[in-house]
């Protein structure tokens, strides 16, 4: 018969080893760890990566490319869509970073800008003040001839 002292909630809750507690236990004496050899010790244990001596496979690999922080951070923004910009506002007249990040051509997390002469040839309609912003030598000969100036950074 069941007492009620005796009743325990059903649990798929498996009990945890308690090693080193006799040999009734069935993980006395060497605690399930065998005998002596680097895997019986306390921290005996290389790491992942650790291939009995050989070239591990990462290092064994090539390596190859390389991804420069400034370049992830600079915006690159088109003479066009500056063209665009004057088509779009008439007052608009100068170009920074902070105006370019503020219309949404260069991306919030920008910290530097260049201004590269487009392929499509859509020049400028009127004159522009450039400055904090670096520019190529094409889109600067392309902002001069519109009237503009370049002031460098």
């Amino acid at each position: 018969m069941t007492r009620l002292h005796t009743l325990s909630p059903p649990t798929k809750r498996k009990k945890p080893k308690r090693v080193g507690r006799g040999i009734g236990s069935g993980l006395g004496k060497t605690c399930g760890r065998g005998h002596k050899g680097q895997r019986a010790r306390s921290g005996g244990r290389r790491d992942g990566a650790f291939e009995g001596g050989q070239m591990p496979l990462h290092r064994r690999v090539p390596k190859r490319g390389f991804v420069s922080q400034v370049a992830l951070r600079t915006a690159q923004v088109r003479l066009s869509d500056i063209a665009r910009l004057q088509r779009a506002d008439s007052e608009f007249a100068e170009v920074t970073l902070a105006e370019l990040k503020r219309r949404g051509i260069a991306a919030k997390n920008a910290r530097r800008t260049k201004l590269f002469l487009s392929a499509n040839g859509i020049a400028l309609s009127r004159a522009v003040k450039v400055s904090g912003v670096t520019v190529s030598n094409p889109a600067r000969a392309a902002i001069v001839a519109a009237g503009g100036t370049v002031l460098d950074s």
